[in-house]
């Protein structure tokens, strides 16, 4: 985990070759993050799910990347690749 990542809702993040694509969905309540897990895309379709943590869960692990979660709010999310 060398490098920060800071993802306002909407914004999205590639995880590397071969892996999926992460976009920052907000917090559905004040106690729950939202991360979207995108599968692919070709022509503006693909297919995606969201997924969902605990605010105070700092370490979550998405398409076999481990990611540490700074910090989590509303409008954005600080994560550490």
């Amino acid at each position: 985990m060398n490098s920060t990542v800071v993802l306002s809702v909407g914004d999205s993040y590639h995880l590397g070759t071969g892996k999926d694509h992460i976009i920052y969905a907000g917090m559905p309540s004040d106690k729950i993050y939202s991360i979207v897990q995108k599968k692919w895309e070709f022509f503006y379709r693909g297919f995606a799910w969201n997924l969902f943590f605990p605010r105070e869960q700092s370490e979550i692990r998405v398409d076999g990347i481990n990611l540490l979660v700074e910090k989590a709010d509303p409008q954005q999310i600080v994560l550490r690749v």
